[in-house]
């Protein structure tokens, strides 16, 4: 039987003084362990990675802890850090021992050095080796740069977030929405960059099933191969550009697909004779075998993960 894994969800809840927000993250109001393990099971997913939210609690990955706590066998863990902390190899140490851990992240829009010889970035890649963590890169608009770490830091396993493409919050969606595509291509040279297919309905202009994101998806596949692609949402950042979900009163309804899978079922005009539906089956099975994942426990093993 296949488990389903996504790639990356965020949780969180209202903004309250015991735990204030930084800032706004586009999306519900609030989306709490308990709603996400909700609307998970309403389409039939087993497990996800949990990404603590940047924008509202900045470093403090204590909430994304509590959900893992709440809901055993259900979430592994990924925590953003500052490359620019002197103590980051510190914090990456005590994130390892953390229990439900799964990788650490940059934020590389937020005011982190362009420069791939960077001390801070390759602080954090050289540690994040050390405790076997793959690093996530949020690197839309510097693909380039992603290349160059890579290839700095082979022993690094670096996870490319949302396809390396900048991706709307709202409508509309840019005019040419993959115009970057090519360099992302490029970066399947590296051996140790694999790809997270999460949240592409938000660079399409048609509605569900998005039939002009299979042919860039398609490429993405032949480029990597579905051994270095991870699917996954982010849903609650796609809803303000595709009806994913409504909130009643306080809690969130699956309106939109049946399953999980659906949303990203790719056509025939992929290169290769797998079926659409085997196609977005072995890329969720690319995220649970990275994970060492197994029905009702989460084994993120560091040897396991990548």
């Amino acid at each position: 039987m296949m488990v389903t894994i996504d790639a990356q969800v965020h949780a969180y809840e209202r903004d309250h003084p015991g735990r204030p927000w930084s800032a706004v993250l586009h999306g519900p109001p609030e989306v709490t362990g308990d709603d996400m393990v909700a609307a998970m099971d309403a389409v039939g997913v087993d497990g996800a990675l949990l990404v603590s939210p940047f924008t509202m609690y900045r470093y403090d990955a204590s909430y994304a802890i509590d959900v893992h706590a709440a809901h055993p066998g259900r979430f592994g863990l990924i925590k953003p850090v500052d490359p620019t902390d002197p103590a980051v190899a510190d914090t990456i140490a005590d994130w390892a021992a953390t229990d439900g851990t799964v990788a650490i992240r940059i934020m590389m829009t937020r005011g982190v050095s362009t420069d791939a010889a960077d001390p801070g970035i390759n602080r954090v890649l050289a540690a994040a080796a050390r405790h076997s963590l793959p690093v996530n890169l949020l690197c839309w608009g510097r693909l380039e740069q992603a290349g160059l770490l890579a290839a700095r830091n082979p022993q690094t396993m670096l996870v490319i977030d949302h396809l390396g493409l900048q991706q709307p919050f709202e409508r509309p969606v840019p005019a040419e929405p993959f115009a970057d595509l090519p360099k992302l291509l490029k970066l399947a040279a590296h051996d140790n960059i694999v790809v997270k297919i999460t949240g592409a309905c938000t660079l399409s202009h048609e509605p569900f099933p998005y039939n002009d994101l299979w042919d860039p998806l398609g490429r993405i596949f032949d480029a990597f191969g579905f051994d270095r692609c991870m699917w996954g949402t982010d849903w609650t950042r796609a809803v303000a550009t595709d009806r994913y979900v409504t909130r009643g009163r306080d809690r969130i309804d699956i309106c939109k697909i049946s399953r999980y899978s659906s949303s990203l079922s790719l056509q025939s005009s992929c290169s290769d004779s797998i079926s659409p539906g085997r196609k977005i089956s072995r890329a969720s099975r690319t995220a649970a075998r990275r994970a060492g994942w197994t029905r009702g426990r989460v084994a993120f093993r560091a040897t396991s993960i990548f």
